[in-house]
């Protein structure tokens, strides 16, 4: 049986009809009978198709480096978190 986080961590192939006929059963079982994951599904597609085909704009330098170092500070959290040695700040 799926589980929610299954279905999540499957969307993205399923969305791009790259799910095996097999798996894409079971994600489809589990969108009837999971309302929450259905809106998901549903909300993700046309997301999607909004942007499909769509220029991509640059990032402006900025905001990509504020992301950056977001990034690096919540890497480095996770390896002293599985390294058991706080992470600074």
């Amino acid at each position: 049986m799926l589980t929610c986080k299954d279905f999540l961590r499957e969307i993205s192939e399923f969305l791009d009809e790259a799910s095996d006929p097999l798996t894409r059963a079971e994600l489809e079982q589990h969108m009837s009978q999971c309302p929450n994951c259905w809106v998901i599904f549903d909300t993700t597609k046309k997301t999607v198709q909004i942007f499909r085909g769509m220029e991509p704009e640059p990032i402006p330098s900025a905001v990509q480096s504020r992301l950056l170092q977001a990034l690096e500070k919540r890497m480095a959290a996770r390896k002293c978190s599985a390294e058991g040695t706080p992470a600074s700040g």
